[in-house]
């Protein structure tokens, strides 16, 4: 690439944390608004051809990179932000580690255990930040959730939890995506995209983890078109190929201390754009909560029940903390995000923020989701790795 876009010098003071977002899709932009809202400077940008890298570049207003060799030559980079496609995740955030650079990566972390693992025990060995966005945990209502867990006030255990994740965007027989195929975006879809979420939220929510699990899986379109285009898919192009990975999963699971659960995840339910939803039952109460509605939770008693609402003047440290907004004002996956990202960043100048999500999470996610894989080929109840 000849022609450069120049970085946008700040206004004096000590240097400005540096991140690189490798990647220019939708979730990139998320990363970079991130980035900047906690203060750091975007030094560049890196997609998945010269041309690209630019255009983005001129968009964003700073500097678009060659390759990866480029970004990791750059003393500016601080911090490096994967968004790029899942199969890629290895080598970049491997090669930023190598190279003394903070990393935050999408997940999957890998699309293998092995993979995973790698990572993870690269990460632990430099003692750098590596974190994986798992940014549903930084909904403020969530962190009153889990608060009220902890303290009892479901009673003093679980006796079943359920719940689903539904999406409606590859509904359309047309709707493709590099996610659709497996060598750029590994052997699960739906699952590895979203479910994911799903059992990281409620793993860490409970603190129970799931030990065990049996699913099935099921392809509502045999074939889509080849060339995937976005993250996200608007309609495809190209030659129709035979699609591979799941549109919707169905799981029963079973947690360390015995508690069963189920999980319904699709990503071709119509008129579902991101319904993350699921319900604890306790031995003396329940408790709801809807990603489409984040603000709030539902409680549930044998004699009443009640709706909680964010509010930032109460409730759990956590929730007050992350609470920007005035109750009242919605906070949605935007702020979730941005408070993920500096709570990474926070990490990065020594601090421990509760919660943080880091490549130990990103593997344990990479297990739960090869148990799906394995479930489903062996048509049985399969253990979870620890």
């Amino acid at each position: 690439m000849e022609e450069r876009i120049p970085r946008q010098n700040g206004s004096g003071g000590a240097r400005p944390r540096g991140a690189a977002v490798l990647g220019a899709g939708m979730i990139a932009a998320v990363h970079r608004r991130a980035a900047l809202l906690a203060g750091a400077e975007v030094t560049g940008v890196l997609a998945s051809n010269p041309e690209r890298s630019l255009e983005a570049a001129r968009q964003w207003r700073t500097t678009g990179y060659r390759d990866i060799e480029e970004v990791l030559a750059d003393e500016r980079v601080d911090v490096v932000h994967i968004c790029t496609p899942n199969a890629s995740h290895a080598e970049y955030a491997e090669a930023a580690l190598r190279a003394g650079k903070h990393v935050v990566c999408e997940k999957p972390l890998g699309v293998s255990p092995a993979q995973a693992q790698r990572m993870a025990e690269l990460a632990a060995s430099t003692g750098l930040v590596a974190t994986v966005p798992f940014v549903y945990r930084y909904h403020p209502i969530v962190r009153e959730l889990r608060a009220r867990l902890r303290g009892g006030e479901l009673g003093d255990r679980l006796l079943l939890i359920h719940g689903s994740y539904l999406q409606d965007w590859m509904l359309s027989p047309d709707a493709s995506s590099w996610r659709v195929f497996p060598e750029s975006g590994g052997p699960s879809r739906a699952f590895a995209d979203i479910g994911s979420h799903w059992c990281d939220l409620v793993e860490w929510i409970t603190g129970d983890p799931f030990t065990e699990l049996t699913s099935a899986t099921s392809v509502a379109v045999a074939d889509r078109p080849g060339t995937g285009g976005p993250s996200f898919g608007v309609a495809g192009s190209g030659t129709r190929s035979r699609v591979h990975t799941e549109d919707s999963a169905a799981l029963l699971l079973r947690t360390e201390s015995g508690v069963l659960a189920s999980a319904t995840i699709s990503q071709v339910a119509a008129g579902r754009k991101n319904r993350l939803w699921f319900e604890l039952d306790g031995s003396t109460g329940s408790a709801v909560f809807d990603q489409e509605a984040p603000e709030s939770i539902w409680l549930g008693g044998p004699e009443e029940s009640r709706i909680v609402v964010r509010d930032n003047g109460s409730g759990s440290a956590e929730q007050r903390r992350l609470s920007h907004l005035p109750a009242g004002h919605a906070q949605g996956y935007a702020q979730c995000f941005e408070n993920f990202v500096a709570d990474t960043y926070a990490a990065i100048d020594g601090a421990t923020p509760e919660g943080l999500p880091g490549f130990a999470d990103g593997l344990r996610s990479a297990r739960v989701v090869d148990a799906v894989l394995r479930s489903v080929h062996e048509g049985a109840w399969t253990k979870v790795e620890r």
